[in-house]
Order: C-alpha cells, then structure tokens, then sequence
C-alpha cells in the first residue's frame, strides 16, 4: 500500500527533478507560440495590413491607408 506524503516547499520543489523535468518539456512549445505570433505580426505589418496602423499614426488610424 502506497502512503501520502505530506506536502513540500515552493523552493524544495524548485530544486526537484520533477520541477525541471515538466519545465523543460513546456518550454518548446511556449517558445514555437511565441516565434510565431511575433513572425506573424512582423509579416501582416510589412504586407501592409488594414488592422496595422502606420508608425506613428495615432489609434483611431487603424484602417486608414497612409
């Protein structure tokens, strides 16, 4: 029979096998959401998007070719 154990720290669990092994089996696609969405954003900014305002513009000029 399996017994409980009681709970440990948040600075014990950070220095546990457990802790680096979900941390780096995470980082991946955290960094692929990441890469992506900023690729996207560099791409419909140079295309020329209407949800993309022109440097500078204010606010209220998105949409507005210029």
């Amino acid at each position: 029979m399996r017994q409980l154990q009681g709970p440990i720290g948040w600075s014990e669990y950070m220095v546990s096998a457990d802790s680096w092994s979900r941390s780096l089996q995470n980082w991946p696609s955290e960094l692929l959401a990441v890469a992506s969405m900023a690729l996207l954003s560099v791409y419909l900014r140079q295309r020329g998007s209407p949800e993309s305002q022109p440097v500078g513009a204010p606010h209220d000029a998105t949409g507005v070719e210029g």
